[in-house]
């Protein structure tokens, strides 16, 4: 549905390359439907160059004639690039936001536009594994939630959610989470060159250890749901063995109670990041 739409993408970074890789790849877009804007002309070479796309260092002639417009940029430039793309962008056109911390009612006022997308992906986007959390604004139709679905899925699986307060918590969650599980492994890995491992060696076991086990989850099917967590655990834990004893160690230094208070943590500071918003939007 989207072969004919023109996908205009503000801010060619990391995260736009891993859509316009993605939409190319599900053969759901057209490279020269795809337009990527931004101010670094090396940048936009190196896509022209490897997808054949189509560029600007103009951002508001960009969204010219634009199906869907993509806010792929840093939170501290979007005032900037509102201020260059309002009024500019067409009517009937969606803008998708995949902006940290950016509310719609401030993209909708700064854009004087009604139909928003917002969206939290999480660094494995980049390679087309993420977990995105989306909602929309009343504008936005049934066709352009299928567009909205279809482009997120290009970073790897989507949630839409019908209230925009889940934004945060999953900023929280799955968009801070990469780091939680890097620093877990971190962790571990210091650990096992501790014991005596070759670095190269205890970085080998702690990845397959933690990819293996999250498949495992993945396909151990009850009733069509993956079992409940604690069960897997326990299947690990045999009693007086050496997993009970680390659990015991882990339960008595708080771990749990670390996790849940820095989720809660991330969560507040995402309130924070948005409370400079406009809370008032447009009348629809």
């Amino acid at each position: 549905m989207l072969l004919d739409k023109k996908i205009t993408i503000i801010g060619p970074g990391q995260m736009a390359e891993a859509m316009i890789s993605g939409l190319l790849r599900e053969k759901a877009a057209r490279p020269e439907n795809l337009l990527a804007s931004g101010p670094t002309q090396s940048r936009l070479d190196t896509l022209t160059e490897k997808y054949h796309i189509q560029v600007s260092d103009d951002n508001a002639a960009s969204v010219v004639d634009a199906d869907v417009v993509v806010l792929a940029i840093k939170p501290q430039t979007l005032d900037r690039v509102m201020a260059q793309l309002q009024g500019k962008i067409p009517t009937n056109a969606l803008v998708l936001s995949i902006i940290a911390g950016a509310p719609m009612a401030k993209i909708i006022n700064g854009l004087s536009h009604l139909a928003v997308v917002r969206s939290m992906p999480n660094t494995p986007a980049r390679i087309g594994r993420g977990i995105t959390v989306w909602t929309a604004s009343s504008a936005v139709s049934d066709v352009q939630k299928s567009a909205a679905s279809t482009i997120l899925g290009a970073l790897g699986d989507e949630i839409f959610m019908d209230e925009e307060k889940y934004l945060d918590m999953a900023t929280a969650l799955s968009g801070t989470g990469p780091a939680y599980i890097f620093m877990f492994m971190e962790a571990m890995v210091d650990a096992g060159v501790h014991l005596g491992f070759p670095r190269r060696v205890a970085e080998e076991l702690v990845t397959q250890t933690m990819l293996g086990s999250v498949h495992y989850y993945q396909n151990s099917s009850e009733d069509g749901r993956p079992m409940h967590l604690a069960r897997m655990r326990n299947q690990v834990t045999s009693p007086g063995g050496t997993t009970a004893s680390a659990l015991y160690f882990l339960e008595k230094a708080g771990f749990r109670t670390a996790i849940s208070r820095a989720i809660w943590a991330a969560y507040e500071r995402s309130l924070e990041l948005g409370k400079d918003a406009k809370t008032h939007a447009p009348q629809e």
